[in-house]
């Protein structure tokens, strides 16, 4: 069977020429980033063998960031246990997230990058759903990403916690709707040209370089394509720790990253802060003037709690009900953490700034 390379759809194909009308579909390149991730590492390996797509046309990066635990024994196990599938293990010295994905984007071949978390769990269908939504004439595609419920009861009401707009789902990807375009994705699925025209992720921040690229991408004229057939999940943190401690993180690059493009970020991005100052603010007129303010903010803000709240009570598990009403409580502290570290990342972004004035964002694929 002899083969040749065409240009469909301005993705690369290859075709049988002896059957124009057997026409192959593109290469996928699949990245995991991983650090210390052994816990659910082999659960988005199990998706992945599961899935319809060819095996011959896609292939798997899995980027190790130097991991304590078995991470990279897992992945290493998982290459040479399935050797039909291409699988490229790549090493992540400087072990951030940016820095995984601008290795993984250096090595990939394909046509379309896709990149999930190693927290993830995804259908058989989602590569092949993806690539039809790309092979559409779209450029990034995307879907809803499902926070999954864990076993444990306090685990589930994080999980709840997490998915309401109130707490953490207010981004579009998060909430189903109609096919439809959108200001982010997660999970997404990129024409290979997107990162030859924008250039790959920022190296210099920890947290939320999805943002600042995916403005990058919306300046640069491409847009982001919402699919309600298009599913996928993440596992939400274990413990109120956890959860605290990467709200704190998201909120503190959202202040750093105010100096590198502060046009990546909407309203939504900065509630908390203002709520976090509102509160100090509050307090400070409670001292000199009235307990008004803090009053009437106070009955705004459990206004707010109550309703999603009491719709979380609606929705949830039998088993669940009782346990949602500690929802306010962790509403209001992962509204708290988030603002004040975005305030902290303000503080420190002048100097962030400096550190890093001479930066250039790198180019890790250029065609």
């Amino acid at each position: 069977m002899a083969y040749i390379d065409v240009l469909a759809g301005g993705l690369q194909r290859k075709t049988d020429i002896t059957n124009p009308s057997m026409l192959l579909l593109p290469l996928v390149s699949f990245i995991i980033v991983a650090k210390n991730s052994a816990e659910y590492l082999p659960g988005i390996l199990s998706d992945i063998l599961l899935q319809d797509y060819p095996v011959d046309c896609l292939e798997l990066l899995l980027i190790d960031g130097r991991s304590t635990d078995s991470t990279r024994y897992i992945m290493e196990n998982f290459a040479k246990a399935h050797k039909a599938l291409n699988v490229k293990i790549l090493d992540n010295p400087q072990k951030i997230l940016p820095c995984g994905w601008n290795l993984a984007l250096a090595g990939a071949k394909g046509d379309i990058i896709l990149h999930v978390d190693a927290h993830s769990s995804i259908p058989k269908d989602f590569i092949t759903k993806n690539v039809e939504g790309i092979l559409s004439g779209e450029d990034i595609v995307g879907g809803q990403r499902i926070t999954m419920m864990p076993s444990g009861i306090w685990c589930s009401i994080l999980a709840i916690a997490e998915r309401s707009k109130f707490g953490s789902g207010a981004a579009e990807f998060r909430n189903p709707g109609m096919p439809r375009y959108v200001d982010t994705l997660a999970h997404a699925a990129y024409k290979r040209s997107v990162f030859a025209n924008v250039g790959g992720y920022d190296k210099r921040l920890v947290r939320n370089q999805d943002v600042e690229i995916h403005y990058r991408m919306k300046k640069a004229g491409f847009r982001f394509f919402f699919d309600p057939k298009i599913k996928s999940s993440h596992i939400s943190r274990s413990t109120l720790y956890e959860l605290l401690k990467q709200k704190y993180a998201t909120g503190l690059w959202i202040g750093l990253i105010m100096g590198v493009q502060p046009r990546c970020f909407g309203l939504r991005h900065f509630v908390p802060a203002l709520f976090a100052v509102a509160l100090i603010i509050g307090f400070i007129l409670v001292i000199t003037w009235s307990w008004l303010p803090i009053v009437s903010l106070g009955i705004l803000y459990a206004s707010g709690a109550f309703i999603f709240t009491f719709e979380a009570i609606v929705k949830a598990q039998f088993r669940l009900k009782p346990f949602c009403i500690l929802l306010p409580i962790i509403f209001f502290l992962v509204h708290l953490i988030y603002g004040m570290g975005t305030w902290i990342g303000l503080v420190k972004m002048p100097f962030f700034i400096w550190k890093n004035r001479n930066y250039k964002i790198p180019r890790p694929i250029t065609r």
